[in-house]
């Protein structure tokens, strides 16, 4: 429940608490919160086995953590056999190499030679390599289909 707080903003709750309440009424709040936070853990419970209990039996082994679509997709995925061959092309896909190839494509700088190869065939122009840019005087061509 309390993962994301650190050490030190810990240290502050609890100062910022006796400052607020005291320390003679801090003991007293404590014991206030955790029994509201029980009574909210008995509500969730009951809550969830009146909805297990209205949705029958065949739904015993169902768990609200399943609800999560993370969860539900980890679950589904899990057991099925068919997924190996995907595994084995993630595993192949280099996702990082891929993304430097094509920025070295936009900026105009040397891509590795495989890419290059399996990627643009002989002959055709590389249309991610810099252009030369016209003079400053000549003004660029003008396409009335593109505006």
């Amino acid at each position: 429940m309390f993962s994301d707080i650190g050490a030190l903003e810990l240290v502050a709750l609890v100062v910022l608490a006796v400052l607020v309440f005291g320390p003679e009424k801090l003991p007293k709040v404590i014991q206030d919160v955790s029994r509201f936070i029980k009574k909210v853990r008995d509500f969730s419970d009951s809550a969830k086995e009146d909805i297990r209990s209205e949705l029958g039996p065949e739904f015993k082994d169902f768990e609200f953590e399943d609800l999560n679509p993370k969860t539900f997709l980890r679950k589904q995925l899990e057991g099925n056999e068919d997924l190996k061959e995907l595994k084995e092309l993630r595993g192949s896909f280099d996702l990082k190499k891929e993304m430097n190839d094509v920025a070295d494509a936009v900026h105009g700088r040397e891509a590795a030679p495989a890419a290059v190869n399996g990627s643009a065939a002989a002959g055709t122009p590389d249309l991610l390599k810099k252009q030369d840019k016209p003079d400053t005087g000549e003004r660029p061509p003008y396409d009335s289909d593109a505006t």
